[in-house]
């Protein structure tokens, strides 16, 4: 079972991912529109939507959105450290 402190940083970096993947599809999908001048598709599986277009959206939300939770993950474990003075187990590195 896990331990308090395990319990936390999990509730700390689901947090932290979710206000992350928040702010980095906001800012995807205003930069799809400055740059392509038209709204981001909703539907990508529709045969409706052109095929280029639905593979350069899955394709720059997967890499924008996996950034973002690894950028807001890591920030987490950074306050996590200056909170309890050691990182959370399973992201330590073995010396």
């Amino acid at each position: 079972m896990a331990d308090r402190g395990d319990l936390g940083w999990r509730v700390m970096a689901a947090g932290a991912a979710f206000a992350g993947g928040f702010v980095a599809k906001k800012a995807i999908a205003f930069a799809w529109k400055k740059s392509t001048g038209k709204e981001p598709p909703t539907n990508p599986e529709s045969p409706e939507v052109a095929l280029s277009e639905a593979i350069g959206w899955v394709v720059v939300m997967g890499i924008g959105m996996e950034l973002a939770r690894l950028m807001a993950t890591r920030a987490a474990a950074r306050q996590w450290a200056k909170g309890t003075g050691e990182l959370p187990s399973h992201l330590r590195t073995e010396a």
